[in-house]
């Protein structure tokens, strides 16, 4: 089972794909957990350069080519190993988020970023991609105050101007209803219970 999180930042990904694992462990089944951009050393390296703030940020093609090698190593070498073993894999983004903040947020065209998914996933889909779903303005909330708790600063995509997030958010939602078999919507403004109780219920689990 190839499952995928998807959502504008802070919207509670981690928070339910760590309940899962628990509830995956309680039944003796065999996953890994993993994200995107990273997952492999090689794309752990790209992810850094992806997020980090400076003056020498990528222009909207090289993100996306960025994007795609790390996730290229990342199927290779991670993902369809453990689904050869029928291990379920949960990663935190996929191929939803080039189009999200891509294609939504930066303008590139759907054409390029879906030519460029398929490539560097050979083709490999999701079963199942679930979308945690909150507001812009919850969004910023919950990022102002995990600064303020860690101390860690926004990433290069963090700080971008809410214009930028409501046109990932709106992308996501669109990515949903056009294929609502492939999709799984659910608030991430409820508790983190009620957000793995739905999920749940979602998955017939």
């Amino acid at each position: 089972m190839f499952i995928v999180f998807e959502g504008i930042d802070a919207s509670g990904k981690s928070t339910l794909i760590k309940a899962l694992s628990d509830k995956l462990t309680e039944k003796s089944l065999q996953y890994i957990v993993t994200r995107e951009p990273g997952g492999t050393p090689l794309a752990e390296e790209i992810r850094e350069l992806l997020l980090k703030n400076g003056e020498d940020a990528p222009t909207p093609r090289c993100e996306l080519l960025l994007y795609q090698a790390s996730r290229a190593q990342h199927v290779e070498k991670v993902i369809e190993p453990a689904l050869k073993k029928d291990q379920w894999v949960l990663c935190d983004r996929f191929t939803a988020s080039s189009l999200a903040f891509q294609c939504g947020g930066r303008g590139v065209s759907e054409a390029d970023v879906n030519m460029l998914n398929n490539y560097s996933t050979a083709g490999r889909q999701p079963d199942i991609t679930v979308l945690l779903d909150i507001s812009v303005d919850e969004s910023e909330k919950r990022k102002n105050s995990r600064v303020t708790e860690t101390g860690v600063e926004k990433d290069r995509f963090e700080i971008e101007k809410i214009e930028f997030h409501s046109n990932v958010r709106n992308h996501y939602l669109k990515q949903a209803e056009e294929n609502p078999k492939a999709w799984l919507v659910i608030s991430g403004e409820k508790s983190p219970k009620d957000v793995l109780d739905s999920f749940l219920e979602g998955m017939n689990l």
